[in-house]
């Protein structure tokens, strides 16, 4: 049996209300809300944080990476292996970046599992357009991510019956690179070339599957293509449809069926079986089973939760954030490049927040060292202690609204993490206005700047949202 044997959806704490659009500049918008990337938050560390949630359910080890994104933070240099560090994988996984397209999300999915070792699927997107446009109203950020493998890897909680595909090159959406603009064909066009070609995968992975249309418990349907997504789902038989959350996050691109199947998966019951039928650039098609091990599992934070405790950002930050408007920042020097070389040196630290533990003394080092406070430590005498997962707690902190930032002010804060260790942290997704001291956090992988090209990374600390 091979199919999904963990899996996690990552939505962003911030939304937008589409009705702000409108009040702001006199058109565009809607009805609904859109989940938005925070300024320090991009395809990578939104597929890091989707990861992470993976990896918590299953004590399964990867062999190989798989990201998959249409926007990603890096071209030529691969994004999976920044991926890879935050997650601590070992150098012998290799790390793939499945880029450019929406369909590489689904496209990456199906061919893990059909193919043979426990594999890690990541997609993530962020989605826009221009000030009113309907990209932007209707588009959405999140991360989803899975790890694939067969029974012999770990107990498999949705085994793939079946799948198809069907591809026919015609141009229905594109979008040149370095573009913040979406071209889109009259919508008829899309909506007669997604049908036909629905309607054969549809029947070749039931066919594939063996099974009818009416036992398919629900459907997940997504794509770019409103209206063809409309056409294909009406059609399709299945005992019923999945809310796609396009109401209140939006659709995430890439990531959006896998978003969607998260969050089924979540709530579904043994036995259950889901088809995900993804239109882009031709049709996908998965048919899956959720097994007996699926009741076994606990969700540290499923997709419901974070869809309902996210938080309102104004339409004006927003932009600020995408870089639509430019704002006077703070008067600082802003940041120079990081080095790469000193990236490398402090890998482990920088990316995957190990810090160091004496051997002897047990005391807890961050950033990690190798000279002990400890006398009873001798030099190098340390073991990693990975910290990215232990929780931690507000001791003091400062808002400084003097120092660069691409959203000021800057709360910093030193905080306390259970079982030992001090350290001093920028928190993200907070209101300053809200902090207090005895405050619970938790790490989440984030984009300090960028600075000649060159994204610099590290940890940053956010309220938990299990208190959230």
């Amino acid at each position: 049996m091979r199919g999904i044997i963990s899996f996690g959806g990552y939505v962003p704490y911030w939304r937008l209300d589409r009705s702000t659009i409108a009040a702001v500049m006199g058109r565009g918008g809607g009805l609904g809300t859109r989940a938005v990337a925070s300024y320090d938050e991009d395809t990578t560390t939104m597929g890091v944080e989707a990861a992470r949630l993976a990896l918590r359910s299953s004590d399964v080890e990867p062999r190989a990476l798989w990201f998959a994104t249409a926007d990603p933070a890096y071209l030529e240099k691969t994004n999976a292996t920044t991926i890879h560090a935050a997650l601590r994988l070992d150098p012998s996984v290799g790390a793939l970046d499945f880029g450019g397209a929406v369909r590489s999300g689904i496209g990456a999915l199906r061919t893990a599992l059909e193919s043979g070792g426990p594999t890690l699927v990541v997609a993530a997107d962020i989605r826009g357009g221009l000030p009113t446009s309907a990209d932007e109203a209707n588009g959405g950020d999140g991360a989803a991510a899975f790890v694939v493998g067969d029974d012999s890897d770990g107990p498999v909680v949705a085994e793939l019956l079946g799948a198809a595909s069907a591809t026919e090159e015609f141009v229905d959406r594109w979008r040149q690179p370095g573009s913040v603009t979406t071209g889109q064909w009259e919508e008829r066009f899309g909506e007669t070339r997604y049908g036909p070609l629905a309607a054969r995968a549809w029947k070749e992975a039931l066919s594939a599957a063996g099974i009818g249309a009416g036992d398919v418990d629900v459907a997940v349907v997504t794509g770019v293509h409103g209206r063809a997504v409309g056409r294909v789902t009406g059609g399709l038989g299945a005992a019923r449809v999945a809310d796609d959350l396009t109401a209140v996050v939006g659709n995430a691109g890439t990531a959006h069926p896998g978003l969607v199947l998260a969050g089924e998966l979540e709530q579904a019951q043994p036995g259950r079986t889901i088809a995900v039928v993804v239109l882009a650039d031709g049709v996908e098609v998965l048919i899956l089973r959720a097994t007996g091990a699926l009741a076994d599992r606990t969700f540290a934070l499923p997709v419901a939760d974070q869809v309902a405790a996210g938080e309102e950002v104004g339409y004006a930050t927003f932009l600020k954030w995408r870089e639509m408007i430019r704002v006077q920042p703070p008067n600082r020097p802003e940041p120079t490049r990081p080095s790469s070389a000193a990236a490398a040196r402090a890998q482990s630290w920088k990316y995957g927040f190990v810090g160091s533990r004496g051997t002897e003394s047990g005391t807890l080092h961050l950033p990690p060292a190798r000279v002990s406070i400890r006398p009873e430590d001798e030099l190098d005498a340390m073991d990693p202690a990975p910290m990215a997962d232990i929780g931690a707690t507000v001791v003091t902190f400062t808002i400084d609204r003097l120092v660069y930032s691409v959203s000021p002010p800057v709360v910093f804060a030193v905080v306390d993490f259970d079982g030992g260790g001090r350290l001093p942290v920028e928190l993200t997704d907070v209101d300053p206005e809200a902090v207090r001291i005895g405050q619970r956090v938790e790490m989440t992988f984030r984009r300090l700047y960028r600075a000649d090209g060159i994204n610099n990374y590290f940890w940053k600390a956010r309220p938990a949202r299990s208190e959230r």
